[in-house]
């Protein structure tokens, strides 16, 4: 029997329709969308549309909508895109004058960056998270005391699922002349997500979070917000993003936004209650052996992260053969070290060693979510003394 998959906030499985989708841009459809005869007028108008999927999904519009290779590639676009374009940072000396704001739970894709800059000269703050791994709006209006150029919270962590109070941080820093970017790799298609309710200027996407393949990505940029291309040459999107559009994956994100946006709110209910067996589920036979980590309401609906008290995380998974699963902490030579998350909400070395992460997706079905928990209960009996 093959192993229950329960890995999805790493990466999600193709959807069948999304490769339908991208299949015939592979194949005969394979045109330069810059070129203006029958062959690169049909890619072009394949993009045009994925464009627009994108945009719909996000509350957006479709000249919003920046393709990249991934998320990691439309976060660090947000950040040294905004940096290096804005007027602060025309020179080296003036560079100084540029503040950032972050949480100590982003992912790298937007710390890295941010630290990157902070050594061109850039002030930086990283504001501290609560026991659920929340940002604190107070703690983001002490922080922007300092003139700021650039705000980036993500919308939901990619380990514990807590949703971040984007809208308030958003009016927050809009009132003190900041633009917001939010990371929303997590929560797009899973919850809704749109700009517009959100208030934010820039936002990044994954397509292989969202049933598209690896290698393919979006940012949504406000219209009127100026950023430095990340990549330079040639005048695709818009001027933003320089090189030949990668047509069949672009195609792939677009149907996968669109599939995205039709099944919502269902399939968010639908995550929720497999979560929220699984939980039921390890919680009657655990007990307050199993403790959770991550806002119990406000988070992702398709996330559990539980410490097994007394347990190591890897080692419970690696007896666990049949369920696919990621740790809250690393083994290494006989050590635990907990995750960066982990660690700013202030979990106890002797509880986050046991952290498992738990996320089920759009395939996942009950019986899979039975079998896991009896693979679990499996596992408490070897445990008990």
């Amino acid at each position: 029997m093959t192993a229950i998959y329960l890995d999805y906030n790493a990466t999600t499985p193709l959807d069948p329709a999304v490769l339908e989708a991208m299949l015939p841009y592979l194949r005969e459809h394979f045109g330069n969308p810059s070129s203006t005869h029958a062959f690169g007028i049909a890619a072009h108008e394949a993009v045009d549309l994925a464009r627009r999927q994108v945009a719909e999904m996000l509350g957006a519009e479709a000249d919003e909508i920046v393709f990249t290779s991934g998320g990691s590639e439309a976060s660090n676009h947000a950040l040294k895109g905004i940096v290096f374009a804005c007027p602060r940072a025309a020179s080296a000396a003036s560079i100084k004058n540029v503040h950032l704001i972050t949480s100590a739970i982003e992912h790298p894709a937007t710390l890295r960056p941010c630290e990157f800059l902070q050594g061109f000269g850039c002030q930086l703050t990283i504001l501290p998270v609560d026991r659920h791994g929340c940002v604190d709006p107070d703690v983001v209006r002490k922080a922007l005391d300092r003139p700021t150029t650039l705000v980036s919270i993500m919308h939901a962590n990619n380990e514990v699922g807590t949703l971040q109070p984007i809208r308030e941080i958003a009016e927050l820093a809009h009132a003190r002349g900041a633009l917001v970017h939010t990371d929303a790799a997590q929560s797009a298609g899973k919850l809704p997500v749109n700009v517009q309710e959100l208030g934010v200027d820039l936002l990044s996407l994954a397509g292989h979070k969202l049933y598209a393949p690896k290698g393919i990505g979006a940012l949504y940029v406000r219209r009127g917000v100026k950023v430095e291309p990340l990549i330079h040459g040639a005048g695709h999107e818009g001027g933003r993003r320089a090189g030949t559009e990668n047509v069949p994956y672009v195609v792939a994100l677009g149907k996968a936004c669109a599939i995205a946006r039709e099944s919502l709110p269902q399939s968010t209910e639908r995550l929720r209650s497999l979560r929220d067996r699984l939980w039921h589920r390890l919680h009657s036979l655990w007990g307050d052996q199993v403790v959770l980590n991550g806002h119990p309401e406000k988070r992702l609906p398709n996330t559990l992260n539980v410490n097994f008290v007394g347990q190591i995380g890897a080692e419970l998974l690696r007896n666990l053969p049949e369920v696919a699963a990621s740790t809250g902490s690393a083994c290494h030579e006989g050590s635990v070290r907990l995750s960066p998350v982990l660690q700013a909400m202030g979990v106890p070395p002797e509880l986050g060693r046991g952290a498992v992460r738990l996320s089920v997706g759009r395939i996942t079905t009950e019986a899979e979510i039975d079998r896991a928990a009896q693979a679990f209960e499996r596992i408490y009996k070897n445990c008990l003394p």
